[in-house]
């Protein structure tokens, strides 16, 4: 037999291996979809397929425990509340609002972190966090903290296609991302860690042109989840940062005996919200495909009327976290050796600057609508 025959024999077998693998991975993840308890959750008929998470603590479920930062949550007290009390590195006692997402859809219980080696490619195809606890727009913010900048976090996600065309091909890999479900949630680090903490931004920016300057970072990453095939975009505003155990802890009059929220912090987040909003519009509005969507959900709302109708929603404590004193623990000061409240459903915050499952889960359900409007397809 001649080198070429062996040649185009050898290419012949790859081909056909490719295939088999592809069609052995679909069919066991759509198996798995068909049969097990997440697809019995599904909301709508939909042909979303994955879901892939960006940003900060707010949707890291412990990529950072792969990264040498003190911003970890891969301890105890932390996932107290979660299957087999396990702390898998998500800054709250439980599950994180994308999970109570990703099971919505249909997709699966749990959303893990990219970094994890241990993830087979079964659970890389259904989708990963990139999220990095710490991070922010700011490319200064995660400098800070050491953590995962939202631009690294992007180059993982190029990395993450090319793993799963080696499996499925590229035609296959483009279907999915195409069809995935997208989730962008980080900017309160930059405010809060950065901005009114360390003088460096302050010195350079106004408050107003340092919202511009974020609004510019945010348009940058969306245009490149586009350029990715990224077509079902969901952006999260800020909270009411001013609510946030620690902000009051360190900006309140009587921190102790005033424990009400610190306006200020929060009129900044209503005000960069406003201007998100119209920001994530204008994109929307000048894109020229119209399967396209980008999609402001807006959080603010939801997570103050938890703090100021607190009896509505069974809460018994809204200014500090379930985790030592609540005032200023999180990351290692809340750690096994804190007091740790019996019931953290009680809390709308696990921890000083993190909310408490039940709390992550009423704000999964205040924004079911707009994750609806994002899956529903056309």
């Amino acid at each position: 037999m001649s080198s070429s025959h062996i040649h185009w024999l050898n290419a012949l077998h790859l081909q056909c291996f490719s295939l088999v693998m592809s069609t052995w991975v679909l069919f066991n993840i759509s198996k798995a979809q068909a049969q097990g308890p997440v697809a019995r959750q599904k909301a709508l008929k939909n042909s979303v397929n994955a879901i892939f998470v960006f940003g900060d603590s707010t949707a890291d479920p412990g990529n950072n425990n792969y990264v040498a930062t003190i911003f970890k949550g891969n301890f105890r007290p932390y996932g107290r509340d979660f299957p087999n009390r396990v702390p898998t590195g998500r800054f709250t006692n439980g599950r994180l609002a994308y999970d109570f997402v990703a099971s919505y859809v249909g997709i699966k219980e749990y959303v893990p972190p990219y970094l994890d080696p241990t993830l087979s490619i079964e659970e890389l195809m259904t989708g990963v966090s990139f999220a990095s606890a710490g991070s922010g727009f700011d490319p200064l913010t995660p400098q800070l903290s050491n953590v995962i900048s939202l631009p690294k976090q992007l180059e993982y996600f190029k990395e993450y296609q090319k793993r799963v065309e080696l499996v499925i091909g590229r035609k296959l890999t483009k279907k999915l991302l195409k069809n995935a479900l997208y989730i962008v949630s980080a900017c309160t680090n930059d405010f809060v860690v950065n901005y009114f903490t360390v003088p460096i931004r302050r010195k350079r920016y106004s408050l107003p042109d340092y919202m511009e300057f974020l609004l510019q970072q945010v348009q940058q990453f969306i245009q490149g989840l586009l350029g990715q095939g990224a077509q079902r975009i969901g952006v999260v505003g800020l909270p009411p940062m001013g609510c946030l155990p620690i902000v009051i802890t360190l900006n309140s009059n009587n921190a102790i005996l005033n424990r009400g929220c610190v306006d200020y912090f929060s009129s900044v987040a209503r005000h960069h919200n406003l201007m998100l909003e119209t920001k994530l519009n204008t994109m929307q509005s000048n894109l020229l495909d119209s399967r396209v969507r980008i999609v402001y959900i807006d959080v603010y709302g939801p997570l103050f009327d938890m703090i100021i109708q607190s009896l509505k929603f069974n809460f018994d404590e809204v200014s500090s976290g379930c985790c030592g004193t609540g005032l200023l623990e999180a990351s290692y000061l809340c750690n096994p050796d804190s007091y740790v409240c019996s019931d953290a459903s009680k809390y709308v915050f696990w921890d000083s600057m993190h909310p408490s499952e039940k709390a992550y889960k009423l704000l999964f359900e205040a924004t079911k609508s707009r994750i609806d409007f994002l899956i529903t397809d056309d």
